[in-house]
């Protein structure tokens, strides 16, 4: 007895039409990733980049032809390579507190201007991005930008009290030990308040016990 063929009408519906989940499953279409893509660049490229930090030292070497500079000088015209030329005799004069002070103020005024950039910035930025992906994204440079003023508000909190030092005389050496810092080390950290074997010791003893 010959087999009856299967024609289509005999198949189930659900055989060969996608099930509803399936046809929820779609690819975003050319036009909607290019949308995607644009609203992304653009912005990370109006978002704020700049990070403030201490400007990265360069080891000045000590140039004896430098050393009495600032006798000539105001404190806001001497260069990182005079006040290191100075003679050991002349440390934390009157002309290395003014130095340090004034690059201390400055450093604070930037932390000011940044915080103040971060705050417009998130108040103005109402772009909707409708891919998840993007908006995770944006998301996540929002909280990476937090998290930058959230360091550099403790490193306010840090100069504001290295001013605070040098308004009392105090500053430029190091509080566990009492020893001249360096000027070398105040270049590359104006907030120091321990001398480099000091900080070792410190960073030493919170490795080996913990804070």
């Amino acid at each position: 007895m010959a087999e009856t063929p299967v024609v289509a009408a005999d198949v189930p519906a659900r055989a060969v039409r996608p099930s509803a989940r399936l046809a929820q499953i779609t690819v975003p279409s050319m036009a909607q990733s290019v949308a995607s893509t644009a609203a992304k660049a653009s912005y990370l490229q109006n978002m704020p980049t700049q990070v403030l930090t201490p400007p990265p030292f360069v080891a000045v070497k000590k140039d004896p032809k430098l050393a009495n500079n600032w006798k000539t000088k105001k404190p806001d015209q001497l260069t990182d390579a005079e006040v290191m030329a100075m003679s050991d005799n002349d440390y934390m004069n009157d002309a290395q507190m003014a130095f340090f002070r004034l690059k201390l103020v400055q450093l604070k005024q930037g932390i000011l201007a940044n915080a103040g950039e971060t705050t417009e910035h998130l108040r103005e930025d109402t772009v909707v991005v409708p891919d998840p992906a993007d908006r995770a994204t944006i998301e996540e440079e929002h909280a990476l930008e937090l998290r930058t003023r959230d360091r550099e508000r403790k490193l306010l909190k840090k100069i504001e009290q290295s001013i605070q030092r040098i308004d009392a005389g105090d500053y430029g050496y190091c509080d566990e030990t009492g020893e001249p810092i360096g000027v070398g080390r105040l270049l590359a950290r104006p907030t120091a308040n321990l001398s480099l074997e000091a900080q070792q010791r410190r960073e030493l003893k919170q490795k080996m016990f913990g804070d």
